[in-house]
């Protein structure tokens, strides 16, 4: 690549994706919006924790109140203790990875499985504001925190809920961005190899099953996150045709020949 196409690739569009230093700025923009805004939610205790108590009689009468055995399910197994905690750590890492080779082998899908994964970030904190949530790790007696216990960032374990933390268990974003990474690679591979991209749905499954058994979710969060990314795939899908829509007034306007 000469000099010429490198300073394409960086701040212009090239192969229908957006600019890489552009994308990038975007990207961050959104992250930064998102951790600010997050911070400000989910801070009030009593409401979460008396939200987490009407989940949980939800959960019973329909007969999914599975947290508390998955975790001690979890306990009781210890050789799957430290895989589990980093698959939980690690999602972020599949995240930028499904997008950078998104952006870089399938450029022709990526502004559109970006859209669903800003719709979903952005969705997400309105439920955040509406419903705080205590995870079982915090709300259910007799769970372990699995994760804290063998965190390898160091962190520390505590059944008491630690002043300033964000109770936003409601949804899972562990299991919502999953299923945006399984959507993305599925997305770019259905056409070419579509046995191979029903795999990447593995890996949201593997989330849901971590989520439960390490005590951060219930089941009721993961199912909240499967409605908040259908809601994303149809917000994304509404912003496609805006934008197609103004591509085409824009295309029309410029062949439309004018009076001198």
């Amino acid at each position: 690549m000469d000099a010429k196409a490198r300073s394409g690739a960086l701040a212009g569009r090239v192969g229908g994706r957006p600019a890489a230093l552009v994308e990038a700025a975007f990207l961050l923009l959104v992250i930064l919006v998102f951790a600010r805004l997050h911070a400000m939610v989910g801070k009030d205790t009593v409401a979460a924790t008396d939200n987490a108590a009407t989940l949980q009689s939800v959960e019973r009468v329909l007969h999914v109140d599975i947290a508390l055995a998955a975790n001690r399910w979890l306990t009781e197994h210890p050789a799957f203790i430290q895989p589990a905690v980093y698959y939980y750590r690690a999602y972020y890492a599949v995240i930028l990875g499904v997008l950078l080779w998104t952006w870089i082998r399938h450029g022709d899908v990526y502004v559109k499985v970006r859209r669903v994964l800003v719709a979903l970030t952005i969705l997400v904190l309105p439920v955040y504001w509406a419903v705080p949530m205590s995870p079982p790790r915090f709300a259910l007696p007799g769970v372990v925190d699995i994760v804290a216990a063998h965190d390898i960032f160091g962190a520390h374990t505590s059944q008491e809920i630690p002043s300033g933390q964000n109770l936003t268990a409601m949804p899972s974003m562990h299991v919502g961005w999953s299923l945006w990474c399984a959507y993305a690679v599925w997305y770019a591979l259905r056409g070419s190899h579509p046995r191979l991209a029903l795999l990447a749905w593995i890996f949201p499954l593997g989330m849901t099953a971590v989520v439960f058994t390490t005590g951060n979710h219930y089941v009721l969060d993961v199912a909240g996150s499967v409605v908040l990314f259908a809601a994303a795939i149809a917000a994304a899908t509404a912003w496609d045709r805006l934008t197609e829509r103004r591509h085409e007034a824009r295309s029309e306007a410029q062949s439309t020949p004018h009076d001198a």
